[in-house]
């Protein structure tokens, strides 16, 4: 699996202990449902106002938010990834999407919540992965399911609240 990484604020410092902790949680994702590992995922780390331009721009919602996440892919009826409709990058890999987490934003969750930065960096990466295999939360049924898989994989990992 190849995860790419890129920092686009200034805001935190970004260590290879964290960067190694969101390519852990995009890992654990795929891996929690045995899925195929040949996939690129992209993590971009930004600040508020950058999650908010991006937000307003694709989502027209004006206002900054954790994480944002664009599955680059399709669905068949089995639930399996349509390839007819997926990217492929230059290794032959699926590219799954892309993710863009505010670091900003996830520091103050982490104060709000009780937790370390490093666990609401986790939980925001597994909760975008989830997004990008087609998990969603619009219904109480759907929310259930997706947060219960987010706990799960969050717990495997050592990050529990």
């Amino acid at each position: 699996m190849k995860v790419a990484i890129l920092n686009e604020q200034n805001k935190i410092t970004v260590s290879r202990k964290l960067r190694e902790l969101i390519k852990k949680a995009a890992r654990a994702s795929l891996g929690y449902f045995g899925l195929r590992d040949d996939v690129e995922v992209s993590v971009m780390l930004t600040d508020n106002e950058g999650i908010r331009s991006l937000n307003n721009l694709h989502r027209g919602i004006d206002r900054a938010t954790d994480v944002l996440s664009f599955p680059m892919f399709e669905y068949d009826e089995k639930g399996d990834i349509h390839e007819d409709y997926a990217e492929f990058n230059e290794m032959g890999e699926i590219v799954l999407g892309d993710i863009v987490i505010s670091l900003e934003r996830a520091r103050e969750q982490a104060e709000q919540y009780g937790h370390s930065f490093e666990r609401e960096v986790g939980f925001l990466t597994v909760h975008s992965m989830l997004h990008l295999l087609g998990y969603d939360h619009m219904t109480h049924e759907d929310e259930d399911e997706m947060f219960g898989y987010q706990k799960e994989i969050l717990d495997k990992m050592g990050l529990e609240r």
